[in-house]
């Protein structure tokens, strides 16, 4: 895993949660663990990972993720043995 990769998920697993990371870092980290990512209606982004889909929003107007979708991806990276 890239330093930069490794920084997102460090950010992710920090407590408490980070409402600072930004929607497309959280995006460039799924991709790197081999996530495929496919645009659905409206804000809504569908993030097929451990051969689960999970449905996330992306964040608008501004591009920090939310702290509930982080605490959220969290969870599911750890569910999987995905920790820093």
């Amino acid at each position: 895993m890239k330093r930069k990769h490794l920084k997102i998920l460090k950010a992710v697993f920090s407590h408490p949660v980070s409402a600072n990371i930004l929607w497309q870092d959280i995006e460039s980290l799924l991709r790197e663990l081999g996530a495929e990512i496919t645009e659905r209606e409206g804000s809504r982004v569908a993030v097929v990972l451990f051969n689960e889909v999970r449905v996330f929003h992306r964040p608008h107007p501004g591009p920090n993720t939310d702290k509930g979708a982080v605490a959220s991806i969290r969870n599911w990276l750890r569910k999987h043995g995905i920790v820093p």
